[in-house]
């Protein structure tokens, strides 16, 4: 990685700004908190406000949509059992199917660590506002966290508190190192806007609550509780003292559907552009498996019917190969692109979504029902956080009435999925899971139900899916059809990480040894991240 210069960058900011100052509302924008009215701290102010925009855009990125789907589309939303690809891209072997693609790989770290991305604007907002502003600077914490707690969850190590520190090659931080200083930060940026959480500095450059700063330390809170689950299983202690800190903050998490965590980009959902212009992405037959066996109401908004199996969801297996069926002289390039296309929120002709979902408050109380089964204090009733996860994420869909039927549900089970174009790719459900809360159940059943139905909830978050995916072996997802990994990754374990990017390689070799060294196994992606210590065992 290089490191941008700072003065050059700063330069382009007073530019930028003295364009705004022709706008209508540069009087409002440039209104100091602190009263000052000098002409300069007025630009500090604008200035340090700023660098949020590209940081709220890139955490995922919202255009150019093809870079989106390198990204987050052709990785996690296929690894964690959402989507799937109708159509073969590089020759139908590529990172879908375990066939890595070093171009495609390389932008779920090249996204956040660019000039216009996460870090190289969270560090201009430190430089600008830590000592001056450091309401804003908190806030830069947190969504930092938000951000790169991703990217760590996706390669393992990386470039974090050593970030722009040498000039030369830029050093990695294990992951263990990196949790432990998201958990440091998320104190301080809690600490620090409740000190004043009733100023509104920030609204003009907040793209989620409107400058509402209760609002950012519930999420903040609920953040810290995710990541503390996240380390349950391999440093149960710490994981415990985190969460608790979450689970005893007055202020609480979040709670109702008006807390979630939507960042208001103002521009079509590139998910809008894969499934409806380009026809790249389609329903999982996992997705298909639970949500068709369940009889869940919400699948009838998050996929469309398709035609391939007369008013029927049809999902894709995911890994497929497909180019056995993609040509043109055997006149099946269609097949699989008939299959169940996302739902009205993402098509181009309906009312497609214009805000990126990170958090809901469905999530939050399944954090809690796991809290509670891992016993601890203040997380509540397993049950009563379980029954209302499910009931909020139905509100969110405006299902609210439907709930109550759904969640007594011990009947219901996935499907056997039937692939009606291709009869090798069918496959018997890999569960007997059914919905109801039973006290009888094991507490390995009860997280299996959990973390099933947070699954549903999180729906389009492909990466925190995988994640949990992986932390826990829930739901259980279809592997891939095929495996082009050369042995790397074991077909029934499922993939557990991305390999280091090839941008990385190239321009920081250095570093890339130093990380190789963190990972503790090869840099493959059957190697697990720290945290992913899943043994079957709650």
């Amino acid at each position: 990685m290089k490191n941008i210069n700072i003065t050059i960058f700063k330069t382009i900011w007073i530019l930028l700004f003295l364009i705004a100052s022709c706008t209508d509302d540069f009087e409002a924008l440039n209104t100091d908190p602190y009263g000052l009215t000098d002409e300069q701290s007025e630009a500090d102010f604008i200035s340090v406000g700023g660098p949020f925009n590209p940081i709220f855009l890139n955490i995922y990125r919202y255009d150019p949509a093809w870079q989106t789907q390198l990204q987050h589309n052709l990785n996690a939303d296929t690894f964690s059992g959402y989507m799937a690809p109708p159509r073969p891209f590089v020759g139908g072997i590529n990172t879908t199917n375990y066939g890595f693609v070093d171009f495609w790989d390389q932008f779920p770290w090249d996204v956040p660590y660019s000039s216009t991305g996460v870090m190289q604007n969270a560090r201009l907002i430190k430089e600008r506002g830590e000592t001056d502003f450091p309401l804003m600077y908190a806030l830069a914490q947190i969504l930092r966290v938000e951000a790169m707690h991703r990217v760590t969850d996706v390669y393992g190590p990386i470039v974090y508190s050593k970030y722009g520190l040498d000039a030369t090659f830029a050093e990695y931080d294990s992951q263990q190192e990196v949790y432990a200083q998201f958990f440091e930060e998320l104190d301080q940026a809690i600490q620090t806007l409740s000190s004043d959480p009733t100023n509104n500095q920030f609204a003009k450059f907040d793209l989620v609550y409107d400058g509402d700063l209760v609002q950012w330390i519930k999420f903040a809170n609920t953040l810290r509780l995710r990541l503390a689950i996240r380390i349950a299983k391999v440093d149960p202690g710490k994981a415990k003292i985190e969460g608790e800190k979450s689970l005893t903050n007055d202020l609480g998490l979040l709670e109702t559907n008006a807390d979630n965590f939507n960042i208001k980009g103002g521009i079509t959902h590139p998910l809008t552009v894969f499934n409806s212009s380009w026809n790249d992405v389609r329903m999982n037959a996992s997705m298909e498996s639970i949500l068709v066996g369940f009889q869940d109401p919400r699948l009838e908004q998050m996929f469309e019917v398709s035609s391939v199996s007369s008013g029927m969801f049809k999902g894709i297996r995911g890994g497929m190969p497909l180019l056995e069926r993609y040509t043109e002289e055997l006149d099946q390039k269609e097949d699989y692109e008939v299959f169940s296309r996302l739902g009205d929120s993402y098509i181009l002709d309906k009312t497609p979504t214009t805000s990126i979902q990170l958090m809901t408050a469905a999530e939050a109380y399944f954090l809690k029902a796991e809290a509670a089964l891992r016993g601890w204090s203040n997380a509540g009733d397993a049950q009563s956080n379980y029954e209302m996860g499910i009931s909020t994420s139905f509100t969110q869909y405006e299902l609210s009435s439907e709930a109550s039927v759904y969640m007594t549900n011990n009947t219901n089970t996935p499907i056997d999925y039937i692939d009606p174009v291709n009869a090798s790719n069918n496959i018997n459900a890999l569960t007997a899971i059914t919905i109801a809360w039973d006290n009888a159940d094991t507490n390995e059943m009860k997280l299996e139900k959990i973390i099933t139905q947070k699954w549903i909830a999180m729906f389009p978050d492909g990466q925190e899916a995988w994640s949990e995916f992986r932390r826990t072996g829930y739901p259980k997802i279809f592997p891939v059809v095929a495996n082009n990994s050369d042995g790397t990754i074991d077909t029934n374990i499922q993939i557990r990480r991305l390999p280091f990017p090839a941008s990385e390689r190239s321009t920081n070799p250095q570093g890339i040894e130093g990380a190789r060294m963190l990972l503790n196994g090869p840099d493959t992606g059957g190697t697990r991240l720290w945290w992913d210590v899943n043994s079957g065992n709650f």
